[in-house]
């Protein structure tokens, strides 16, 4: 390799957006505040054009995405939670953003009031984003599973004001805030055989809702276990449904 060609391949890796970078349309970035940092992967539909909107779909991912590679969160496990929304057949119909952020914890905070740092983290992203690429405000989305799950009911409990429609597959939350999101579209699935988290996690925060006045969805698997996830992400109308929901 002659000297320009190193040289080009040394600023190739250092791009963000740089090929070795992207795996699936998923450009590897990372957000840095302060002190605290957070690598995330993005989905940029492609054709994009700033003079459009475009919705952006959140996805918290569990337990198997945990770290700080910037790739756990978007593979295995976790391939079914980010790839559903970007199919050419879904791109097609409802071209969006897809932000993959990654944690090294939990993602919920259920003692304390305010945002866990990496929810907070993702708030920002979802800023930056929105300074940088034109996403509509109105069609924010957020899906979830295990402990992404978790952090999909902390977050729209938190901060019901910024998503559009909410899918918690397998987690739970705080029953006592559910009232807070009456009026946000939200989508639940849990299998009636999980081990690790039991189905009565969603139950609660389901029935907590409708106490409160609210009419969400909630799909129970009969006998399905935890790793419900490629089953909910095939559910037969989940997609319309998704993209039909505006603020």
């Amino acid at each position: 390799m002659n000297r320009f060609a190193a040289i080009v391949c040394l600023l190739m890796m250092a791009m963000p957006g740089a090929a070795q970078d992207t795996v699936d349309g998923f450009v590897a970035r990372v957000y840095k505040n302060g002190r605290e940092t957070m690598p995330y992967r993005l989905f940029i539909p492609i054709g994009y054009e700033p003079r459009k909107r475009y919705p952006l779909i959140v996805w918290l991912h569990g337990a198997g995405g945990m770290g700080h590679d910037n790739l756990r969160q978007i593979s295995g496990d976790q391939t079914p939670g980010t790839r559903t929304w970007t199919t050419p057949e879904h791109q097609a119909k409802y071209p969006a953003f897809v932000l993959v952020p990654q944690s090294r914890g939990d993602w919920a905070d259920l003692n304390h009031e305010r945002l866990s740092t990496p929810l907070a983290l993702v708030v920002s992203i979802l800023d930056v984003l929105a300074s940088e690429f034109s996403i509509d405000p109105q069609r924010l989305y957020v899906a979830g599973q295990s402990n992404g799950g978790y952090g999909v009911w902390d977050l729209i409990t938190k901060k019901p004001e910024l998503f559009a429609a909410a899918v918690p597959v397998c987690g739970g939350g705080d029953p006592g805030r559910a009232a807070r999101v009456i009026t946000v579209p939200v989508w639940a699935f849990h299998g009636t055989a999980d081990k690790s988290i039991p189905v009565t996690a969603s139950r609660q925060m389901v029935a907590a809702i409708q106490k409160a006045g609210g009419h969400p969805r909630y799909t129970e698997y009969q006998g399905a276990g935890h790793d419900i996830w490629t089953r909910a992400f095939a559910e037969p109308g989940l997609i319309d449904w998704l993209f039909a929901q505006h603020n």
